[in-house]
């Protein structure tokens, strides 16, 4: 068996310096989107660990807003695409046009070429256009005209899906949903926090010249996450991962009879790589230059929900993918 060599721990001072860029962060967050602190959790550690998200959520929770905020926190270019059955992977990746003064074509590259870029609804374009879109987030380049484009770094794609009308959409194929790291599904602010809302508006902060500007820049994004990836994880937490992974694959040896006759399919081994490289972005988050078992824990749902893939019965008994993803967590022995 070939053993690699061991990835360089981060200093004490290497990760202070990277929590005070973090907090920054998460400043210019919470001043304009109210509560949603899972959300602001999952759009850092997808920045930390290089990962694109996939966020499910009615109309009207902050999305668009999150996404803009952490663009102008980074100083990165930030595009937002709303999918309908009618766009066109040109319409993403970018295209040729004639230029009429020159007898020539030149290259108009699109939208996905940027820092961040939000899909709004990606389930209403059609699966051509899906496929174009997670072509781009694997490769994290584009091909126009046999020409090959890359894509500037840091790049995080937020893609979101609405739960309540599935009429004339497009669901992602169980392949381009394992390409997202992370699925969150975002919940509806409490009153509290919606009165802060209103109040917020009240006071301009939503106004378009009131813009926030960088906390940091696209070379100190790089930087972080540089420190995520060397973030030190024991191959037992290694080990924990991929067993948790492994309960989904072989449910019926692990979980009780009523849920594993349900589960059809399991997570594949992007889930265990989205494990280790989350981790590790969390472990940093909370100010550590080692992953915990907790970290693991507590992105379980956000690696595993979307990847399993559960039969009608799921569906008539009101078994959610969640419920599932806990008796996982409790079959297997924590290190």
């Amino acid at each position: 068996m070939t053993m690699t060599a061991a990835r360089p721990q981060p200093s004490h001072q290497e990760v202070e310096q990277a929590q005070r860029s973090i907090a920054a962060l998460g400043q210019a967050f919470s001043a304009k989107v109210v509560g949603q602190d899972n959300l602001r959790e999952t759009l850092l550690i997808g920045l930390l660990a290089g990962g694109h998200l996939l966020l499910e959520s009615v109309p009207g929770l902050a999305k668009t807003t999150a996404a803009r905020v952490v663009a102008d926190a980074i100083n990165g270019r930030f595009q937002r695409i709303q999918c309908t059955p009618d766009l066109l992977p040109s319409d993403i990746i970018g295209t040729q046009v004639y230029d009429s003064s020159t007898n020539s074509f030149a290259t108009q590259l699109g939208p996905v070429h940027a820092n961040l870029v939000l899909l709004d609804e990606i389930n209403r374009s059609s699966a051509k256009t899906q496929s174009a879109m997670l072509e781009a987030m694997e490769e994290r380049q584009t091909t126009i005209a046999g020409k090959v484009y890359p894509i500037p770094e840091p790049f995080l794609v937020i893609a979101t899906q609405n739960p309540v009308d599935q009429e004339g959409t497009y669901p992602l194929s169980e392949a381009q949903t394992d390409r997202f790291m992370f699925k969150d599904i975002l919940r509806y602010p409490s009153a509290s926090e919606e009165v802060e809302v209103m109040m917020r508006r009240d006071a301009g902060v939503y106004d378009k010249d009131r813009r926030s500007g960088p906390v940091v820049g696209l070379e100190d994004v790089r930087r972080l996450q540089l420190v995520a990836a060397n973030i030190h994880m024991d191959p037992a937490l290694m080990h924990y991962a991929s067993q948790l992974v492994n309960v989904t694959r072989n449910p019926g040896q692990f979980l009780p009879a009523q849920l594993a006759r349900i589960v059809e399919y399991g997570a594949s081994p992007r889930a265990t790589i989205a494990f280790c490289q989350g981790a590790r972005a969390l472990a940093l988050l909370r100010g550590r230059n080692h992953v915990r078992p907790e970290d693991i824990q507590q992105l379980a749902h956000r690696v595993l929900g979307h990847r399993l893939i559960l039969g009608f019965e799921a569906a008539a008994q009101k078994i959610t993918p969640q419920v599932v993803v806990d008796a996982v967590l409790q079959r297997v022995q924590v290190p």
